[in-house]
């Protein structure tokens, strides 16, 4: 794939979001639709309250168009494209449902937790039987230690994996532009490892959604005028993990998505601490609202995280690719 083509596939998921972003915004606030802010998150983001959110759809469409005409142009509209293309707009769609409960039906928590669960696993299975055992290698590996050939234990491992990191992603999405600029680096080290193993399939749906966030960032930075909403974040996160499934690279999410990991954990550490030791290890979690406490910037927390998580794609691509 020439890098005239990469800039392409860029350059149509960012016009596709670029234009219609603010006729997305405008009708939202036409209508008055905007994010309730949660009451345990810091207080000063009660100011955010109004703002329009649910943006993700256009950067999953920005996607899903320019995944198909690219995809047909290149020859290369194959499973991996149209199966990786799919499991977005399919967690996407569970974050619309969510997303629209909040808005629209004026009901804060949106989905149960075990409703949003349930439709996310079925989708990981659908994942699985579209993608079926003469595609995928059943071997689960853990580098070092451990090697089972067992289909049961991957299809459970490949669930897991889609599931934990779309939840991952949500988690991160808790700052203005904070995840739009994760995930583009992200999705760009995975299009450049895709390119190495001549992935093109998969190259093109990695470029598409970096496309389409640096858009999104146009809108989404401090001070936001729209908000991701768990359409996008959602989306992101499972569309990671299975590239990172197909290229048979799934540890390297570990390293490459390490701030979404730590998000995670430190949610899991919070809440454990405080079942168990009625202590809290950090002011506020998810572990960004933790450095707001402390009197960071938004602009500061963003642009430290992007750096982490720059810097451990490149340690990926050194140490592995």
């Amino acid at each position: 794939m020439e890098i005239s083509h990469i800039i392409f596939v860029i350059v149509s998921s960012f016009a596709i979001v670029a234009i219609l972003m603010p006729f997305l915004i405008g009708y939202l606030v036409a209508h008055k639709e905007g994010q309730s802010i949660r009451e345990e998150g810091p207080k000063w983001h009660e100011k955010k309250s109004g703002t329009p959110t649910m943006g993700g759809l256009l950067i999953i469409l920005a996607t899903f168009v320019t995944d198909i005409w690219v995809g047909l142009w290149q020859g290369q509209l194959d499973r991996s494209l149209l199966i990786t293309t799919f499991v977005i707009v399919l967690y996407g769609c569970i974050g619309f449902i969510d997303d629209f409960i909040k808005v629209f039906k004026k009901r804060n928590l949106g989905l149960r937790a075990y409703q949003k669960a349930l439709l996310q696993v079925v989708v990981g299975i659908i994942f699985l039987y579209v993608y079926n055992d003469d595609q995928l290698p059943m071997n689960f590996t853990i580098p070092g230690l451990l090697s089972v050939n067992s289909a049961v234990i991957f299809i459970l491992f490949t669930i897991f994996w889609l599931v934990g990191f779309s939840n991952a992603t949500n988690l991160t999405d808790g700052l203005d532009g904070l995840l739009g600029g994760l995930g583009a680096i992200s999705y760009a080290t995975y299009g450049i490892i895709s390119l190495n193993q001549n992935r093109v399939d998969l190259a093109i749906v990695c470029f598409s959604v970096v496309g389409a966030l640096l858009a999104f960032l146009i809108y989404n930075h401090k001070p936001a005028k729209i908000f991701m909403g768990d359409v996008g974040s959602l989306a992101l996160g499972a569309g990671l993990a299975a590239i990172s499934i197909l290229l048979g690279r799934y540890w390297s999410l570990l390293l490459i998505g390490l701030v979404y990991v730590i998000e995670t954990l430190s949610v899991m550490l919070q809440v454990f601490s405080f079942k168990v030791f009625h202590r809290r290890i950090f002011k506020m979690t998810p572990i960004h609202h933790h450095f707001e406490m402390m009197g960071w910037s938004e602009w500061k927390i963003d642009i430290t995280f992007w750096i982490v998580g720059a810097i451990c794609s490149a340690i990926y691509l050194i140490l592995f690719v």
